[in-house]
């Protein structure tokens, strides 16, 4: 049975902000078997309103100055694929290869910061995905996620405008 992972990042919600999450990112919260947030959740109401849905696992982003028991990096085993999950890949420049040397057996490494989309497979096979933002486009012509789905060693990936 496949298991799939709703995947964002860059959310900047605060427990006095006037946004929230759009719906269609709840929608596939409630659809989803875990939810990966790649960083600046800035609030620990975020995360428990999420864990009321779904597991949700967290990395710590530059933002999270009350999160600081989330870890700076996470990789797992799903379903036979390793995923990597690191708020700050570092610049354009060099990330492939820096990706390989922070998870070297990663099949698939997920990152924000940016706020800007990415889904892009390196010439050695790893999977490098920023979902962007589903709250803060920035320069973005959308705000997004992503969805992840894995079974038995495999993975597939999709960037989902909100």
């Amino acid at each position: 049975m496949p298991t799939r992972l709703a995947v964002i990042a860059d959310t900047h919600l605060t427990p006095t902000s006037a946004r929230d999450l759009p719906a269609s990112v709840w929608n596939e919260i409630c659809r989803s078997d875990l939810v990966l947030h790649a960083g600046d959740v800035t609030t620990p109401e975020l995360l428990e309103r999420i864990a009321s849905e779904s597991p949700v696992i967290a990395v710590l982003g530059n933002n999270d100055v009350d999160l600081g028991h989330l870890p700076d990096r996470w990789t797992h085993r799903i379903d036979g694929v390793d995923i990597a999950m690191v708020h700050d890949s570092g610049a354009t420049k060099g990330r492939e290869s820096r990706m390989r040397r922070w998870f070297p057996h990663a099949d698939l490494v997920v990152f924000g910061h940016s706020h800007a989309p990415i889904d892009a497979v390196g010439t050695d096979g790893q999977r490098l995905l920023n979902p962007g933002s589903p709250t803060q486009r920035r320069r973005q012509p959308a705000r997004t996620m992503a969805v992840v789905t894995v079974d038995a060693g495999r993975h597939s990936t999709e960037i989902v405008e909100v």
